[in-house]
């Protein structure tokens, strides 16, 4: 299924809920792979009564089943989705048989924290993982608008920076890397299609080892004397490695305004800088300067240097 290929970089998750009469599915939409996190079954009084129990007791008795089937429901998605009381997912998507229209109609039902990253409830013909296919295709466009509406409010942030003239900013391949190497960096912006490969190359002779950014056309320049190491695409290599570095990434399209214009004026990577610390306004002494100077912008080179 490639419905969400156009919109979904690998480092965008949303997380599903497939909940129809027999059992629940909680999954990840992950890039281009659906996670399916765990499911659980239940067994629903059907529709229809049987035996000599009256209409009233039957319909009570199923009220209260669905009611602690939602309670349960809202439990599980609680363990799922929350890590340190956070939801590190793009936005939530419940998708309901039509039976449960009414029961998810309060603004309650779940933990805040889920509670305000559901993006959309789409109503589904089946559960299990036919029906989270089915919610993939349904909530297509919203899925779309999350993405755009995230790329255009992280690319605000980096070109208010840039009219502020807070220097913290940084764009352009060397400037940014070197940003990157040293630690200064909180978030970096890279398009989602650049072509350049990090290569890690060693000098035959002085075993020196030198890292290089080209387009894969340029391979040909590297000096006969340097023997390739590493070869992987810049933005793979980030996606592998961002985490451990303690940054933010984001892929961003030039399909937007603030798209075309950071890949057309500012080369289409840069970054958003981690904030200086004013240390006169706190009252820290020189010497005290120093020794947190130390500690605060971590030392990436090892990454470069592998």
């Amino acid at each position: 299924m490639d419905t969400h290929l156009e919109f979904n970089s690998n480092d965008d998750r949303f997380g599903f809920i497939i909940m129809d009469t027999n059992k629940t599915l909680f999954g990840i939409l992950h890039g281009n792979i659906r996670d399916i996190l765990m499911e659980f079954t239940v067994d629903l009084p059907k529709k229809r009564r049987y035996g000599g129990a009256s209409a009233t007791r039957f319909t009570r008795i199923r009220k209260e089943k669905k009611l602690n089937y939602v309670r349960k429901v809202s439990e599980m998605a609680t363990q799922c989705f929350i890590r340190n009381e956070k939801v590190n997912l793009n936005g939530i998507i419940l998708a309901i048989v039509a039976e449960f229209t009414s029961e998810f109609n309060a603004d309650d039902v779940f933990d805040p924290h889920i509670q305000e990253k559901l993006i959309q409830r789409v109503v589904i013909s089946y559960g299990g993982d036919l029906g989270f296919n089915q919610a993939i295709e349904l909530a297509n466009e919203t899925l779309v608008n999350v993405k755009f509406v995230q790329e255009k409010k992280i690319l605000a942030q980096f070109f208010n920076e840039i009219f502020k003239d807070s220097n913290e900013f940084c764009f352009g391949l060397n400037d940014t890397m070197n940003k990157l190497e040293s630690g200064q960096i909180d978030t970096l912006i890279i398009w989602k299609n650049c072509d350049l490969i990090r290569y890690v190359l060693r000098h035959i002779q002085t075993k020196q080892i030198k890292i290089i950014y080209l387009q894969i056309d340029k391979e040909k320049q590297i000096d006969n004397e340097l023997e390739q190491l590493e070869k992987i695409s810049l933005i793979h290599w980030l996606e592998k490695n961002y985490e451990k570095m303690n940054i933010k990434l984001e892929i961003v399209t030039d399909k937007s305004q603030e798209g075309s214009q950071f890949l057309h004026g500012f080369t289409g990577i840069g970054g958003i800088l981690r904030h200086k610390i004013d240390y006169q306004s706190l009252n820290i002494n020189e010497k005290n300067c120093e020794n947190i100077d130390s500690n605060i912008d971590d030392d990436y080179s090892a990454f470069f240097l592998d």
